[in-house]
């Protein structure tokens, strides 16, 4: 009689990626031929399963996902793929709960109640879409698998070698690992084939001026809260009707402004006509007076209204899948600014132009001839000089009204150039900007700005497939792709819903909320006891505040993230850092993990692959561009599906590797 044999596996994080992992362990498993062999699955958690940290259906409903419910999916919907077992996407998941409402609360059913599929859904009803995907899977687990969950952290993954007991690194890094001794902080230690990092969000120390931040407000007796997942904060720590400065005007920033606001027990009211956009707050009396700064002096650009993730007026002309293919049959490794931008920006402009020529002809002189030569000029004949781009600039001189003309780099700093005479007149200023940028979102695909940030959003999705597992030179994604280009796409097209610019307007004009200005400067006044930031495109005196929030997540970096497991996978020599060549041959610590595709596994201290360990998500951000969206579901064709089920195609790769062993 053959010995059966037990495939031992340790998920390490439960959240979102980790859960892709099992469900794509279990759909592999039951697809397959498992005579004689048997699976247990350990997953390892503080937090509860499905949900994990970030998704936890108990937070406050105040905070929004950042895409439509057509979005998301925990459940891959590609034929190629072993079939799922039982789940689908959330908006799948959406409609049924909306029939039957099992499971859910009332404050779940009232949410899902007027939830359409062009809505942005609340991170808390997304956990529990997670959590119930979670347990439909558990509930149909195929015969021979055991899932057991540990609702406590790993602190170690030291490697089984063979013929010694010893810990060392090298043994596992030369391929003499045949499993691992996962140590939880609980105590109990777990042995097992295989393991895998789906760490999700890890806390960060902090950089020196936060903890020169930390310490004064220690000290002082001063407020500070450092970078934290919003949900994580007390914000009921933060004082009625006091001052309190926040820095960072991302995505986070909305979090930090409802929970202040709408969470104090402000409204906010539709004012003037219905559906003009314009909104009037209702102050509860309990708001601190929130003072808002970041670099660009401005949050990011709102999402325009469309009825799906990218705009269907807009096809890629320029940045294809065609011309990315060139750049591989002739053997070139292409360049972010000399190849790669210069293909993008035109299709940037031709979506501004040919927007602008049909939803306001009478800013063109003759826009049939206008986009004939235009066409003509953007070809990409020439791209290795700037050519093209003067006469383009000709063009445009020629034929659009000045006021109409795109500033593309400028559409991610609309302050610059520009002083204030006051913090006053910088909130008129600002307030302007906001209400102009929420009346675009609503106009949708007849809005030019919004579509050339439409084209941006497209083509970022083809860049994640493109760059990905080296496809560009170091030195160009570190000054180009990650050095410059990143944060302007994301201050244009990584926005929140236009509710929320409508919202912070409204803030403002109420002031309850007032700014700072760009490229501000902030230091702490110890003999005030108080935060100060400044701004030298502002000539008025500091804001001051005796409370200071940074409104972002920790920084995404191995380097710096506070986590026991990977100190001492690094420590071990099991992992390392991916060091990068930037200009002049400099080396560079990136931001994540070294590793070696496909699946994804780390590399050692000495160069060589850690067999039986595997990353997924977060970590990956030094080989994958993008890495902060978890699993998704984008069209089924196109470059756009193929970047949006990344994430998945990554958890199917990893379990069929672990189950081939």
């Amino acid at each position: 009689m053959a010995k059966s044999q037990t495939i031992r596996v340790a998920l390490i994080g439960a959240g979102p990626r980790g859960t892709s992992v099992l469900e794509r362990l279990l759909a592999n498993w039951a697809a397959g031929s498992r005579s004689g062999t048997t699976l247990h699955l350990d997953v390892v958690d503080p937090f509860p399963a499905g949900s994990g940290h970030v998704w936890q259906p108990e937070q406050s409903r105040l905070y929004l996902m950042n895409t439509q419910s057509f979005y998301p999916t925990l459940i891959p919907e590609d034929p190629m793929l072993a079939p799922p077992l039982a789940g689908g996407s959330f908006d799948q998941w959406r409609e049924a709960r909306r029939r039957d409402g099992s499971g859910l609360n009332d404050a779940e059913k009232a949410e899902l109640a007027t939830l359409e599929s062009n809505n942005f859904p609340s991170r808390a009803l997304y956990g529990r879409y997670l959590r119930q995907t979670l347990a439909g899977l558990l509930e149909r687990l195929p015969d021979g698998v055991e899932v057991i969950f540990h609702e406590t952290t790993a602190v170690a993954a030291r490697p089984l070698v063979k013929g010694t007991v010893n810990r060392v690194g090298d043994g596992a890094a030369n391929g003499l690992a045949d499993g691992f001794d996962v140590e939880l902080a609980n105590g109990a230690t777990l042995t097992v084939g295989s393991v895998v990092l789906a760490l999700g969000h890890v806390e960060s120390r902090l950089n020196p001026e936060q903890r020169s931040f930390k310490r004064a407000a220690d000290e002082q007796g001063l407020l500070y809260f450092p970078p934290a997942p919003p949900a994580d904060v007390d914000w009921q720590s933060v004082p009625d009707n006091e001052p309190v400065l926040v820095r960072g005007m991302g995505l986070n920033f909305f979090d930090v402004m409802g929970q202040l606001t709408e969470g104090r027990g402000g409204k906010f009211v539709e004012a003037g006509a219905p559906g003009a956009g314009v909104m009037e707050y209702r102050a509860s009396g309990r708001e601190p007076k929130i003072i808002a700064a970041s670099r660009r002096g401005t949050p990011y650009r709102a999402k325009a209204g469309l009825d799906g993730y990218y705009p269907s007026s807009i096809t890629m002309r320029y940045l294809t899948e065609d011309a990315v293919d060139r750049f591989r049959a002739a053997g070139i490794q292409p360049g972010f600014d000399h190849d790669l931008w210069p293909l993008l920006h035109r299709d940037a402009l031709w979506a501004y132009y040919s927007t602008l020529a049909r939803s306001q002809p009478t800013a063109i002189k003759d826009p049939a001839q206008f986009l004939a030569d235009l066409e003509d000029a953007l070809q990409p004949h020439a791209h290795t000089t700037t050519h093209w781009e003067s006469s383009v600039g000709d063009l445009v001189e020629k034929h659009v009204v000045s006021s109409r003309r795109l500033n593309l780099r400028g559409l991610a700093a609309p302050l610059a150039g520009r002083t204030f005479a006051s913090r006053r007149e910088l909130d008129s200023a600002i307030t302007a900007y906001l209400d102009d940028d929420a009346r675009r979102s609503a106009l949708g695909e007849a809005d030019p700005v919004k579509m050339a940030i439409g084209a941006l959003h497209t083509g970022r999705a083809i860049l994640k497939s493109v760059v990905a597992d080296g496809g560009i030179t170091d030195e160009s994604w570190l000054s180009g792709l990650r050095g410059w280009f990143e944060s302007f796409v994301e201050g244009l097209a990584s926005g929140a819903p236009a509710l929320r610019s409508e919202q912070l307007a409204a803030l403002a004009r109420a002031g309850v909320v007032s700014f700072v200005g760009p490229d501000p400067k902030f230091s702490v006044d110890r003999a005030a006891k108080v935060f100060r930031a400044v701004s030298p495109w502002v000539h008025d005196a500091p804001a001051e505040a005796p409370a200071l929030i940074e409104a972002m997540s920790p920084a995404n970096r191995v380097g710096m993230n506070v986590s026991p497991l990977l100190e001492q996978l690094m420590a071990d020599g099991l992992v390392r850092t991916k060091i990068m060549m930037g200009g002049e041959g400099a080396p560079v610590q990136t931001t994540g993990l070294d590793v070696e595709p496909h699946p994804y596994r780390p590399l050692a201290a000495n160069g060589s692959v850690t067999r039986n360990l595997y990353v997924l998500g977060l970590q990956l951000s030094s080989v994958q561009w993008g890495t902060a969206i978890a699993a998704e579901a984008r069209p089924r064709t196109g470059p756009a599906y193929a970047s949006g089920q990344r994430t998945l195609r990554d958890a199917d790769e990893i379990a069929r590797s672990i189950l081939a062993r």
